[in-house]
């Protein structure tokens, strides 16, 4: 089955601050999108609003044409900061069907963290990847992963970054938001580029390459350049 993310004039304001202004987008199945942009853009707002932990002021987001609730969690991965490693495999493993508890444990033990741990005490490059793990130890539909290599070193970013490709299937939609761009556009087949709460462009990464003759963090400084 093919997946769909559609934002149709999406508009989040927290009070005063507009998060995200008439957002129009558009992302299917298959494609690895980053979701790109500075701190305070309106990446983790949006990724939040496709999970129903956030409300929309006005317009909509649609998952495969669902508002995002009970229906939708059974195709999405996302994970929430809490538990213990050990809890979190429970939880995952009862609550999700399609969920692989080999795959995570397998994953686990190659990168040393033990079941006992508990989420809030483990570095933060180490909860990432436990994250990591869980959100790709699902066989979903559309996976949401914020800043997924924010706080590893180089070395955990390629882990990350393999077990991204080798765990999603090509009818799979992964929307990856990140501030590295060049750590992770080689894996990329799409890039969204949003400030301020707007999208500034959406186009892929072979296109950017052939008329912008950029790689996608080149061009990425040059629009954001201070």
């Amino acid at each position: 089955m093919s997946s769909r993310l559609e934002c149709k004039n999406l508009t989040k304001d927290y009070g005063n601050v507009m998060a995200l202004s008439d957002v129009n987008l558009t992302l299917e199945s298959g494609r690895i999108v980053g979701l790109l942009g500075p701190n305070g853009s309106g990446k983790t707002t949006l990724i939040k609003l496709a999970n129903g932990l956030l409300q929309p002021t006005s317009g909509e987001i649609l998952l495969n044409g669902l508002k995002p609730g009970p229906e939708t969690k059974a195709f999405v991965s996302y994970l929430p900061d809490w538990m213990n490693v050990e809890a979190l495999v429970g939880m995952f493993d009862d609550f999700y069907a399609d969920f692989d508890r080999k795959k995570a444990e397998e994953m686990l033990k190659q990168l040393n963290l033990r079941e006992k741990d508990r989420l809030k005490t483990l570095s933060k490059g180490n909860k990432e990847k436990v994250q990591l793990i869980l959100a790709m130890s699902r066989n979903a539909e559309i996976y949401f992963l914020d800043e997924p290599i924010g706080g590893v070193d180089p070395a955990a970013r390629d882990y990350i970054l393999n077990t991204i490709i080798r765990n999603y299937s090509e009818d799979a939609l992964v929307v990856m938001s990140t501030h590295l761009i060049s750590d992770i556009e080689r894996v990329l087949d799409e890039a969204v580029f949003i400030n301020r709460g707007n999208i500034v462009f959406h186009r892929s990464v072979d296109e950017i390459r052939e008329t912008e003759h950029k790689s996608v963090d080149e061009l990425f400084r040059e629009v954001f350049r201070c």
